[in-house]
């Protein structure tokens, strides 16, 4: 058997560099995060086949039960599903789901509207040109934008709001934040695609949209920014979300060579940013800023809602939403 590291395609080999084995972070623990923020990112998209497991394994030098750990942890969350023969496969937004849902509520109320028609003595005809001449106006649609840290869901809302149409609401909560702050009369819930299954689990009732996140322009600019010479350190809240921070800086900074990751409860921290030029943190890691000195400079890796993703998968299901009546709505008590 050849000992040959076997070839991964071009997005895989991407999310391949960001690995870095010399971290305290255990290399399955990096793999998971490489592939759950890729696919929240956008990087992997809905239905590609990943890698098997034995040809990951050989590539990582990881045992086959290992990642195949990794793909199962990856299944149970949602975020892939597995085809018998076929391989793995990254799941959809949840957006598939809604329509079949949607679709046996239509064919229920229609199944009902000709039983009535028929009580009524009308034909079906008759009936067809009632239905087709019944004034139709959406109503408004109230939206929650589910997220894990206050500002940046805050901040997804915010990007969000100006594709709504005039008299629909967006309001942001985190998850820790509905344990005491649940708001009312929400329509659907859209969250990370990290986030979607935990989502579900807490609106069972409502349509729930996953969407796909990718780094905000002003932190590609200045990842773009940093000096080719710089020490940079990346240090992430969450050890599985380094592995996509660090291939952020090395797809938007190429030219930096020069960069270490830590995880912000890292024992040994304070000396990874005491040798440190640029810090690049993700967003709840804010408060390492206060150690800084004067002339090191500070990223917040910050993320926006892709604006494809909220026309071609938010949208379509908020406008499956309307015209709902408000005691239909959940209320979220």
């Amino acid at each position: 058997m050849s000992d040959r590291k076997p070839q991964l395609d071009s997005t895989f080999e991407r999310l391949a560099l960001a690995i870095d084995k010399a971290s305290s972070v255990p290399v399955s623990v990096q793999l998971r995060g490489a592939l759950e923020y890729g696919i929240a990112s956008g990087d992997i998209l809905p239905g590609t086949r990943l890698p098997s497991v034995r040809r990951l394994a050989l590539h990582f030098g990881m045992s086959p039960v290992t990642v195949g750990n990794v793909y199962s942890a990856l299944q149970q969350a949602g975020h892939v599903q597995g085809r018998v023969g076929a391989g793995t496969f990254v799941a959809d937004g949840g957006i598939s789901h809604l329509q079949a849902q949607s679709l046996r509520e239509v064919e229920r109320c229609v199944k009902e509207l000709v039983r009535l028609g028929q009580q009524a003595g009308l034909s079906r005809a008759e009936l067809a040109f009632r239905v087709s001449t019944v004034s139709f106006r959406p109503e408004h649609v109230r939206v929650l934008m589910l997220g894990t840290f206050h500002d940046a869901t805050a901040a997804y809302a915010d990007d969000i709001r100006p594709f709504l149409r005039a008299g629909d609401e967006i309001v942001a909560r985190t998850t820790e934040q509905l344990t005491r702050d649940r708001p009312e009369a929400i329509d659907i819930v859209v969250a990370p695609r990290t986030l979607r299954v935990e989502a579900q689990a807490l609106f069972p009732r409502l349509p729930v949209v996953g969407i796909t996140l990718i780094p905000k322009e002003a932190t590609r600019i200045a990842l773009a920014a940093i000096p080719p010479q710089a020490q940079v350190a990346v240090v992430s809240y969450f050890p599985d979300f380094l592995p996509m921070m660090r291939a952020g800086v090395l797809r938007f900074a190429p030219h930096v060579t020069r960069v270490t990751c830590g995880v912000s409860d890292d024992d040994n921290l304070p000396a990874l940013l005491s040798q440190s030029d640029v810090v690049v943190h993700s967003t709840g890691a804010e408060d390492l800023r206060r150690g800084l000195r004067a002339e090191q400079t500070a990223i917040e890796y910050r993320h926006t809602p892709d604006s494809h993703a909220i026309e071609t998968d938010l949208l379509p299901a908020i406008d499956v939403c309307r015209g709902r009546t408000p005691e239909k709505k959940e209320h979220a008590s």
